[in-house]
């Protein structure tokens, strides 16, 4: 196991994503790919839409933006998207196709990669299979932005994008069962990792006002800082808004549909928000893949 990881450690230093050449390595200084991974402690909270178009919001700043379905068994982004895509993830674990050859382009600006819906049997996968998904992933470094789309709950899976990513956005709604779970995901978070320079980050979805977001938001950091002394932010909130179940249907984004509409706006106002957060020391896709090197060799 430690073998493995450290021949792909050799791997990342020889990849694209650390640079050729001394001239490549200070524009990557510049433009580094940050993580974002996006999980919740239940299923059922909208956070694949959430991904989707918190994806569609940074490609409007002007991001160059690839979203990773990496729900590996009940993938549904490309529903989301009204896309049927040719290849998966699937493809690509099973080394029958590159992370390059199954890259969707959309019309909407953002390129995407399909999880492996309906392939439960590699919900889990095993180090062979994490070893080629860590070595393809290293393709994806000309993106600013990568935003992991995870399953819901605590699988091992999640649980190492969750410990690579520059930033967790963890999504719960006003719902008593919501926030139970989304205080489960965190209390596993705080007694698995070190959470210093984590950048855990709380969403609160389809509130009915800003009063009621704010209160399950102090609900989840103060009992977090509490009982578990762990820094969890809250980054900020989604109306429930109409239009989001109607998308679905529609099988169209629905900050494409209505981008003024009030779960569009909110998703902007987060991507703005996430925009402002200085990059960490040591971030980017290089960093992301030995963090993801060192669970494999754990």
């Amino acid at each position: 196991m430690a073998d493995q990881a450290e021949k792909l450690r050799e791997l990342v230093k020889a990849s694209p994503a650390t640079a050729h050449s001394h001239g490549e390595a200070q524009q990557n200084e510049h433009k580094k790919t940050r993580i974002i991974t996006i999980t919740s402690g239940k299923g059922g909270v909208g956070k694949t839409n959430m991904a989707v178009n918190l994806a569609l919001s940074f490609a409007r700043l002007g991001k160059k933006v690839t979203l990773l379905d990496a729900d590996l068994g009940l993938a549904n982004v490309n529903v989301i998207l009204g896309i049927i895509p040719k290849y998966t993830l699937y493809h690509m674990i099973r080394q029958q196709k590159t992370m390059r050859e199954i890259i969707t382009e959309t019309d909407y600006g953002i390129r995407f990669v399909a999880g492996a819906s309906g392939f439960t049997k590699i919900a889990n996968l095993t180090d062979e299979e994490r070893k080629t998904f860590i070595e393809e992933l290293m393709t994806l470094s000309d993106a600013d932005i990568l935003i992991i789309d995870t399953s819901a709950g605590v699988s091992r899976n999640v649980l190492d994008f969750v410990a690579a990513a520059d930033d967790t956005l963890i999504i719960t709604t006003p719902e008593p069962t919501a926030i139970t779970d989304a205080y489960g995901i965190i209390k596993i978070i705080a007694t698995e990792f070190n959470t210093t320079n984590m950048g855990l980050k709380l969403v609160v979805n389809r509130v009915s006002s800003v009063v009621e977001a704010k209160k399950v938001a102090e609900r989840v950091t103060s009992i977090a800082s509490q009982f578990l002394n762990i820094k969890v932010d809250y980054l900020g909130f989604i109306f429930e808004d109409p239009l989001v179940q109607s998308s679905v249907l529609k099988q169209r984004p629905f900050s494409v549909i209505d981008p003024k509409g009030k779960a569009a706006q909110c998703l902007m106002n987060l991507a703005s928000r996430l925009e402002k957060v200085e990059y960490k020391e040591g971030s980017g896709l290089a960093t992301f893949l030995s963090r993801l090197l060192g669970r494999l060799g754990s």
